[in-house]
């Protein structure tokens, strides 16, 4: 894994140096839109609404849409302004009871890693957490912005999960009629839920969705069922293998000129392009000409 911050943890007058890891990767299934005939991807422009023009990336600015409709333009000059950090501290403000904190409030979770000199201390906090039962709340500044977060041990690692803030999470605006419950429905039910009890164990559970769809694009390729596009482009971050992608270029452009594969393989060195011969002077040209005559009178004798 690579650290994508460094900070310190602080408590009270303990500071505890740490690096920021991602705790978790998504796995889901991603599909891309492109042309059914031929496989090549769709591309997007970027087009004003209103003009329909494609606008150029250093022309586009960032707009707050207001209630109403209308759009509000921020400046770099504005957005300068507003109340960012690029505080390496995560605070420590106090330590609550684990059952306290709703767990639809957590959104994404890290792992602390201790710098050599923060060891110690590290292992102190860690476990301090355990024998109080507690979550440390926390603020911290990632991406420039101030989050809310705690810190709560898992497998002898200090993880930081940052939170949504509280007006981020909303309220359900309808209301349920469950109309009468019978005694003898409840039992029933609650004698469901003991038929059903167990622990909670996370290898128990497969993502059935990703490995389908792995074993079906096996089994298309396998097929022979491939969209091969010679002129597709790879998306920055790819690995290109350079020797394949100017095969490629090479074959695609003996198409355009209607030479096979085969024939590129006897071409002599390269000629001179079309385009430039009918620019050389007429003499030059029937001169050519006249000595391929005579090579192929040569030749046939």
């Amino acid at each position: 894994m690579r650290a994508i911050w460094k900070g310190a943890v602080s408590f009270g007058l303990v500071s505890v140096p740490v690096k920021l890891y991602s705790a978790t990767e998504s796995h889901d299934v991603s599909f891309r839109q492109v042309h059914a005939k031929d496989g090549g991807r769709i591309k997007y422009q970027r087009v004003c609404s209103i003009d329909g023009e494609e606008v150029p990336y250093a022309d586009i600015a960032k707009g707050y849409e207001t209630e109403d409709g209308e759009m509000v333009i921020l400046t770099d000059d504005d957005l300068a302004e507003l109340p960012l950090t690029s505080s390496r501290e995560i605070a420590v403000e106090k330590f609550v009871p684990s059952n306290q904190i709703d767990p639809m409030l957590f959104e994404k979770s890290y792992y602390l890693e201790p710098e050599k000199t923060g060891a110690k201390p590290y292992a102190l906090l860690r476990q301090a957490l355990l024998d109080a039962d507690r979550m440390a709340v926390v603020t911290v500044a990632l991406r420039q912005r101030t989050s809310i977060a705690v810190l709560r041990v898992r497998d002898d690692v200090i993880v930081l999960q940052t939170m949504m803030w509280p007006d981020e999470i909303r309220q359900p605006d309808f209301s349920i009629d469950t109309g009468e419950v019978k005694d003898a429905e409840v039992k029933m039910a609650n004698m469901l839920v003991e038929t059903l009890a167990g622990d909670f164990d996370p290898a128990e559970f497969e993502d059935d969705y990703a490995e389908a769809v792995e074993s079906l694009v096996k089994a298309k390729i396998e097929g022979g069922e491939v969209k091969k596009t010679a002129t597709s482009t790879k998306s920055s971050g790819e690995v290109v293998d350079l020797l394949a992608a100017l095969q490629r270029s090479v074959d695609a452009a003996k198409t355009a000129r209607g030479e096979t594969s085969d024939e590129a393989e006897q071409d002599e060195p390269a000629k001179p392009a079309k385009k430039a011969a009918r620019k050389a002077p007429a003499k030059k040209s029937a001169a050519k000409k006249s000595t391929t005559k005579k090579a192929a009178a040569k030749k046939a004798s």
